[in-house]
């Protein structure tokens, strides 16, 4: 109820901060539902909680609290529910051919997530699809292994919590599955999805485990204190996709050609990539990873109309794999 009462109060702010006059008694009892003297308890914690507010008077005596120092409520950033939202009214205004509208709403969209700091940006988009996939709005295609649904929630809540795990983890096919201790700091989500955890049993170091090769996954209920240097972002980005080397991490360039440039330009391959335009019109794209598999798997989409310039290796793996007759590009 005290969380709540948190959350009503905040939305309060918002209100005394977005309106041009402020919020006035009738719009609070209005907005949530309230007699009127709940709405000046309410009124009076918000005063109290932040007592730069100003109040005025109309010709008709009626008061409207302003909020004009909105330093605090920039903090919060945007909510998955409203950018969810957000997102579903441009799919309803291209359904109707809204172009116009559509338009503005993205624009709208870009600019409240330019403002945000990155990190938060991408968790706000990734938490507002997950809105829309529970939704109806969105789906993943495309193949993906199956990971048991107990599994992931007992992930997913020792890594808010957080709490230690213990997991039962076959390393290899053939190989029996040991009961591991981990610490969880996070997943990388693709074809095959990664659980990112300290080993307490191992040195402690940070490693990948395979979802669908975790058998069983036990909250303990013991608490841990998180890495503060840890940036699940830049870990993430060592790599092309889920699978990590540390032999095969270093410099990948790769050039478009010319009538690829404009498909590839579209694409963010990762997220530290260098893209320089050539005077022929081809595209070259740098950067530093591992996963020379995954990489090839990509690669192999675009057919001719990508060169490998480094590494060596990955130039040797797709050599006589690279299509003329593809027709489409990613």
């Amino acid at each position: 109820m005290a969380f709540e009462k948190s959350l009503d109060l905040m939305r309060l702010a918002e209100m005394a901060a977005a309106r041009h006059k402020g919020v006035s008694l009738v719009e609070v009892s209005a907005e949530f539902g309230v007699n009127m003297r709940t709405a000046q308890r309410m009124i009076r914690g918000l005063e109290a909680a932040f007592p730069s507010i100003e109040f005025s008077t109309d010709r008709d005596r009626r008061r409207w609290w302003k909020l004009n120092d909105t330093k605090f409520l920039r903090m919060e950033g945007i909510r998955d529910s409203e950018l969810a939202a957000l997102d579903m009214s441009i799919r309803r205004a291209q359904r109707e051919v809204a172009t116009k509208d559509a338009a503005a709403l993205i624009s709208l969209r870009d600019r409240l997530l330019a403002t945000m700091p990155s990190s938060h940006a991408r968790r706000a988009e990734v938490d507002a699809g997950a809105m829309l996939e529970a939704q109806g709005y969105a789906c993943r295609p495309g193949p993906r292994v199956q990971v048991e649904p107990k599994i992931l929630g007992a992930i997913a809540v020792a890594i808010k919590a957080p709490f230690c795990l213990t997991i039962a983890y076959q390393g290899a096919s053939d190989d029996a599955a040991m009961d591991r201790m981990v610490e969880p700091y996070g997943m990388l989500l693709g074809t095959r999805q990664y659980l990112i955890a300290r080993d307490l049993g191992n040195g402690r170091d940070f490693r990948r485990f395979r979802l669908d090769r975790i058998t069983k996954a036990e909250i303990t209920g013991q608490s841990f204190a998180r890495d503060p240097d840890f940036d699940l972002d830049a870990y993430a980005a060592q790599s092309f996709g889920s699978y990590h080397s540390d032999a095969e991490y270093q410099p990948v360039v790769w050039r478009f050609a010319p009538s690829a440039a404009a498909a590839a330009r579209e694409f963010i391959f990762h997220p530290n990539q260098a893209v320089t335009d050539e005077p022929d019109g081809a595209l070259r794209v740098a950067f530093t990873a591992s996963g020379w598999v995954e990489m090839a798997w990509h690669l192999y989409k675009w057919g001719d109309k990508v060169e490998v310039i480094a590494p060596a290796e990955l130039r040797e793996l797709v050599r006589g794999h690279q299509r003329g007759d593809v027709g489409v590009l990613p």
